[in-house]
């Protein structure tokens, strides 16, 4: 476990998760307590921070020290802010993210991060979770585990998304335009992270279509075997969220899960990402 001399972090279970306390988002931290803030997020995987101040501009810079910001395919931006998507949903919008996923794994070269800002929350509800994916493979048998670093899986955009741009006016054009521009992607089943060097599974309920070197059979069976491992609650935190929280995730080596409980209330959040690079299997 990693000693902090500048902030205060609090684990929140053994496997993922904690609480970071003695540092303002917005001041902003000076370049030791973001060091610190690194080798927080590689051991805990998510950091929360509360009672967090930021402007759209602070937002931006303090992801932007993690790495490359992002625009995504599907979310509507912040005015003025194309990297700042805008999480909003209500009785007319229906939350969609109450599914078990790794941010756009659909992506050649998926997101590295995401810095998630609570605006407007519900009254009750809406809370999120996130599950280690280190956990996760280590909790596999040695043979299971050997296997899966034979395989590669299919991530595809409209496996999520195909469902909502079907419902809009001009679907087919949208639906054929996500076809041209986010093509299904390969990826392998075990990732080596590329700080760490630990092994995690990387398959998620929300994009992975199939796993490639298998029959539809064999493929729909041991991908189900491997989505009912990951949910296990002993990989897994939970934030009852406050306004003005902010979470940072490492989005390689985790998964999460919006609820959507508290429909049709209305809670809105913003999110910027951060680039990562394509994922890479075990050597």
């Amino acid at each position: 476990m990693a000693s902090y001399q500048r902030i205060e972090v609090r684990p929140r279970t053994r496997a993922i998760g904690a609480d970071v306390s003695g540092v303002d988002l917005s001041g902003p931290p000076d370049d030791e307590s973001f060091q610190e803030l690194k080798a927080a997020l590689h051991e805990h995987l998510v950091l929360f921070f509360h009672n967090q101040h930021i402007s759209p501009e602070q937002h931006l810079h303090l992801a932007r020290r993690l790495g490359r910001t992002e625009v995504h395919e599907y979310f509507p931006s912040l005015d003025g802010f194309p990297e700042i998507s805008v999480l909003e949903h209500d009785a007319e919008h229906p939350p969609i993210s109450d599914s078990w996923h790794s941010d756009v794994s659909y992506r050649s070269a998926p997101s590295m991060a995401s810095v998630l800002y609570a605006r407007t929350l519900p009254s009750h509800g809406g809370d999120t979770l996130w599950l280690s994916a280190y956990a996760a493979f280590d909790a596999l048998s040695k043979p299971m585990q050997a296997f899966l670093t034979t395989l590669h899986a299919e991530h595809d955009f409209l496996h999520a998304y195909g469902p909502l741009l079907s419902r809009l006016d001009d679907a087919q054009e949208r639906i054929e335009k996500a076809r041209r521009d986010t093509p299904p992607v390969v990826h392998p089943v075990i990732v080596t992270h590329p700080v760490t060097g630990r092994r995690l599974l990387y398959v998620n309920p929300t994009f992975t279509r199939s796993i490639v070197e298998l029959s539809r059979s064999e493929s729909r069976a041991v991908l189900g075997l491997l989505l009912d491992h990951l949910r296990k609650p002993d990989f897994q935190v939970r934030l009852q969220w406050r306004e003005n929280d902010v979470a940072i995730w490492d989005n390689r080596a985790t998964q999460h899960y919006a609820t959507a409980d508290y429909y049709p209330e209305y809670r809105r959040m913003h999110r910027v990402t951060v680039g990562g690079d394509r994922p890479l299997g075990v050597n």
